[in-house]
């Protein structure tokens, strides 16, 4: 099997816990090291690797692809670096701090033919791929209206200063909000526009942390939220069809899970538990028919999976740079939207 070299530009949280573990977990990639200023934290957890003090040093090395997981107010820059390297890359969301640098990036990777793949990992949780499958299985008959919500409780701000400083990547719309709104495309697909209400709540934020989006669609209307007020969960995803309802709590466990070290595996991993399982309630040949569905396996493995067959079959990518870029479109027009009060056309 081909391995594909893969590198990190940091090695904070998302570097130990979303992504090192399945480069390590998957044959097909070699985890080389990570770039890290003044610490050398991946060689406590992977001593053969190397820690890269410069993006120069690691770009000069012999790598394929590169994770850029960074703040989001340095991937535009950072991701053109490595593309102007030859080097592939996989961005965190948001991918960009706008639909015109997500663009960009897109028509660079392609003039290079390299790969340009957009980390959502959030299309490979358990109850996104149950929801999917509810709709796939048509129970529902035409969705009419659906609700998409990624809540937490926490009035407090982050002490990681670069989420809470006025920069063009800090708020919660580019950073909870590319999660539900790549699950709205994923799910329903581009809509024709956009009416958002953005607000900041937390005393003493700089930036956005509650936001409520409509996605108009001909047939159908799509309402997305996340905030830091919400001590008594409601169903994170709430489909309306013709035949009835189908609700989910948002119930994945792998990121707990990967932050208390436990490493991923390919069998029984990303497993919720029963009791999240979503509620259908249908009329059927008219008769009331309610039942619990049982929740499908999430696993990120999944997106590294895809990355590297992109890479060596020269497959699709799993979440491509235009999807980046129609999320990116999507969050300048709830912004132009919140700012003018208006309904945006797409």
């Amino acid at each position: 099997m081909k391995k594909i070299k893969t590198a990190l530009l940091s090695y904070g949280m998302s570097g130990k816990v979303f992504h090192a573990p399945f480069l390590t977990l998957h044959e097909g990639f070699e985890l080389t090291g990570a770039w890290e200023r003044s610490k050398d934290l991946i060689r406590q957890d992977y001593p053969n690797v190397k820690r890269y003090e410069t993006l120069e040093e690691l770009l000069a090395d012999d790598v394929d692809l590169v994770v850029v997981n960074t703040p989001v107010d340095t991937h535009f820059d950072y991701t053109k670096k490595v593309l102007q390297a030859g080097k592939h890359a996989l961005v965190e969301k948001a991918f960009t701090t706008t639909a015109a640098e997500a663009e960009e990036l897109d028509a660079l990777a392609k003039e290079n033919g390299l790969k340009l793949t957009v980390y959502q990992n959030r299309r490979w949780d358990s109850d996104l791929k149950t929801v999917k499958q509810v709709l796939e299985s048509g129970d529902l008959g035409e969705i009419v209206e659906a609700e998409i919500r990624f809540d937490r409780y926490n009035p407090n701000l982050s002490p990681k200063a670069w989420k809470e400083s006025a920069n063009a990547g800090a708020g919660v719309l580019k950073d909870l909000g590319p999660h539900i709104i790549d699950q709205a495309l994923y799910l329903f697909g581009y809509p024709k526009s956009v009416f958002a209400d953005i607000r900041t709540l937390r005393q003493g934020s700089l930036v956005d942390d509650n936001i409520d989006i409509l996605l108009y669609y001909p047939d159908k209307r799509v309402r997305l939220h996340a905030g830091f007020f919400n001590k008594e969960m409601v169903p994170s995803y709430i489909l309306q069809g013709r035949n009835g309802s189908f609700m989910k709590h948002r119930g994945d466990v792998q990121e707990d899970v990967l932050k208390t070290g436990a490493k991923p595996n390919l069998t029984d991993w990303g497993t919720e538990p029963e009791e999240l399982s979503g509620i259908l309630n249908i009329v059927k040949d008219g008769e009331t028919i309610r039942n619990t569905i049982p929740t499908l396996q999430g696993n990120y493995y999944g997106l590294f999976d895809g990355v590297y067959k992109a890479i060596t079959e020269n497959a699709t990518e799993p979440v491509t740079a235009q999807d980046g870029a129609r999320v990116m479109k999507i969050i300048d027009a709830a912004l132009l939207s919140s700012n003018t009060g208006q309904v945006v056309t797409l």
